[in-house]
């Protein structure tokens, strides 16, 4: 029998803000369906709930029981009911398994799969049934792509060297050192499902563009055009994506570029969202019509929407997934490309693998075998960054980060890089954030005017106005120098969450004089899209700048938010038509995913949270281009960072594989 004093935490949890009222409703839900419910199953249905809020998949009851605390990340970081033993987690701990498991499978609310059971029990994970069909769902449909292998032409090695010979340096033109871009090229030609992970910087766009063209001209050899769709999680990661796709094509033979596509969809508008609806367009019943997809910051992909794809795919379609395996999951729940690259193990490459990548690329992978799954065969990391080399602070951080070494991420801050710097500060109040956002150094002296970013420079480009030059011009100037800085948190509420930062940096710009209020609509406002809105064409994540936009056949000008598309034209949309939207100067870590900026800034907390993982600051860091700062108060904030790993509970690694 299940310890009696579990009696009564579902209640006293809700009660408390440790468990959302949703929580508890889905528990009061299912008692309705099955009146005779026990209340550790009920207590488990809501822990589920709770634990899909918080990205998770399914709930882990073995890690439930053996760590109840760090498993649900309760009580809150923010709760006031701290201190109450008789209500703990912990109690959780006095359940054995096998206890829990006997109760739960004896629950008419739970099978193992097969019914239509709202709950799924497998494997010692417990699901919510439509989660746990798009798992299966994921990890079926890649699995049949693994077992199909397109032939190649038995030029490959040649038509390889010569793609990639402007790109390539001695020792890879000679084969003595492994030119990864060849490598995943190569695997991606054979496979109807491979991935290319790389940290910015390694070369993923270019890439697959090079892909795009081995492949769209050894279709055009055959008489045939091959029908290709590039798609991205956000508008901000299409637009920049589109804009590297046209700049990389442009060295390729007429022919060639003119057969590749030139822009990137979001991927709701690739499947076509039914707006209100779980639905779109495209499904298995009436597929995209393509033959190649290539879907890029994969890593922003949630499980739904990734099931939503591959059900929308053709059979025999080609799916080639880029992204940053060390990067945040998704903002809604799942964390597939970490699934799809759990091994994260340089040396997966089989013996039949290697010898195949050995005959037709050149390149000996012997330093690189190992006994990966089938899945790790059509896995590709880019090793070499162009970006950040041997004198980038950047680079060199964002490797200890990976590597979860406290000490080494220490050390380098104290080798006097000069692409990354820490602040000390104490409050939002001190003189060095101010310099900060103004432009973008802890302090009044610029050492490198060249350097000089903050939000000063593209407040000054809106005072200035157009001038002589055309409207649009002048409208591109200010949102080019929006993105040279960019404030980074990790929360959303408090002093240093996104919604205190913003107000912080709205009070200084204002007594600057840089912009004429704190509040409501004014030129230079930078605002955040926060729900995909498909009468205006405006999704979730997309930026835009309050600026004075003149009508056509009008001299006098209207405030409109003006945003930047992925053909590299302008959205201009009235502020009153704008519906869910929130003030960008700071925003989250997760939403600057598919974004870069020159100089990116990081405020960390003054105590931990359950945010603060090496992957979040990994991925703040690598949003710079150019210089990264970190703010904050206690050194040993950052060090806890380091060591903590995200996970989410899925099973799809262990389907896949």
């Amino acid at each position: 029998m299940i310890n009696p004093n579990v009696s009564g935490l579902l209640e006293a949890w809700v009660a408390m803000g440790w468990l959302r009222p949703l929580d508890g409703g889905f528990a009061k839900f299912l008692n309705t369906e099955a009146p005779d419910s026990s209340e550790p199953v009920l207590l488990m249905a809501a822990l589920l709930s709770h634990q899909l809020g918080r990205g998770h998949i399914c709930l882990d009851l073995e890690a439930l029981l053996s760590a109840p605390e760090k498993t649900l990340s309760l009580p809150p970081e923010d709760s006031v009911h701290k201190e109450m033993p008789a209500q703990s987690p912990n109690v959780l701990k006095t359940i054995s398994l096998s206890q829990l498991t006997h109760e739960l499978e004896a629950s008419p609310l739970i099978s193992s799969g097969p019914g239509n059971t709202p709950l799924v029990l497998c494997s010692g994970l417990l699901y919510l049934r439509r989660y746990w069909k798009y798992t299966q769902h994921v990890a079926g449909h890649i699995r049949r792509r693994l077992s199909h292998t397109d032939s190649v032409p038995d030029d490959l090695q040649s038509r390889l060297d010569t793609l990639f010979k402007p790109l390539k340096s001695d020792d890879e033109k000679s084969k003595t050192q492994v030119h990864w871009q060849s490598v995943a090229t190569a695997i991606a030609a054979k496979s109807l499902f491979s991935v290319i992970s790389g940290g910015p910087g390694t070369g993923k766009t270019t890439t697959v563009v090079h892909l795009l063209a081995l492949l769209q001209q050894l279709s055009l050899e055959k008489g045939d055009k091959l029908r290709i769709r590039v798609a991205a999680p956000t508008g901000k990661a299409a637009a920049r994506l589109t804009e590297s796709l046209v700049h990389t094509m442009e060295t390729f033979p007429k022919n060639i570029r003119d057969a590749l596509p030139r822009e990137v969809s979001t991927l709701h508008r690739l499947l076509g969202s039914r707006p209100h609806t779980r639905r779109f367009v495209h499904d298995s019943h009436n597929p995209l019509h393509v033959d190649l997809l290539v879907v890029d910051e994969a890593s922003m992909v949630d499980l739904e929407i990734m099931a939503a794809l591959l059900s929308a795919l053709p059979e025999k379609a080609r799916l080639v997934l880029l992204g940053d395996k060390d990067q945040l999951a998704s903002v809604e729940a799942g964390a597939v490309l970490g699934d799809i690259c759990q091994l994260g193990d340089p040396t997966h490459y089989g013996p039949e693998t290697a010898a195949w990548i050995q005959q037709h690329t050149g390149y000996n992978l012997s330093e690189f075998q190992g006994d990966g799954a089938q899945l790790d065969q059509h896995i590709t990391l880019l090793r070499k960054n162009h970006r950040f080399g041997e004198n980038s602070g950047i680079g060199a951080l964002s490797r200890a980060v990976n590597a979860g070494d406290p000490q080494a991420v220490e050390d380098i801050w104290q080798m006097g890089f000069e692409d990354i710097r820490r602040l000390q500060i104490n409050s939002p109040d001190d003189e060095s954030f101010t310099h900060l956002i103004l432009d973008g150094h802890g302090h009044s002296a610029i050492p490198n005017p060249k350097s000089k970013t903050g939000y000063r420079p593209y407040l000054d480009c809106v005072q200035s106005g157009p001038g002589s030059e055309p409207e649009d011009f002048w409208l591109r100037a200010v949102i080019e120098n929006f993105g040279a800085f960019q404030l980074l948190s990790p929360l959303r509420k408090g002093t240093w969450g996104v919604k205190g930062l913003n107000e912080k940096t709205a009070d200084i710009l204002f007594q600057k004089g840089l912009i004429r209020s704190r509040e409501g609509w004014y030129p230079g406002r930078p605002v955040m899209i926060t729900q995909n809105d498909y009468n205006l064409g405006l999704m979730n994540g997309d930026m835009g700048i309050l600026l004075p936009v003149t009508d056509k056949g009008r001299d006098k000008s209207t405030l409109k938010a003006v945003f930047p598309k992925a053909d590299g034209s302008l959205k201009k949309v009235l502020p009153s038509r704008l519906n869910h939207f929130e003030t960008a100067y700071a925003m989250t870590v997760h939403k600057s995913q598919g974004s870069e900026f020159h100089h990116t800034a990081l405020v960390l907390p003054d105590r931990m949270t359950p945010a603060l993982t090496r992957e979040l600051l990994y991925t703040a860091m690598t949003r710079s281009r150019a210089w990264f700062t970190l703010l904050g108060k206690h050194n040993e904030i950052l060090w806890e960072t380091v060591k903590r790993r995200t996970y989410r509970a899925s099973g799809l690694g262990r389907w896949l594989r």
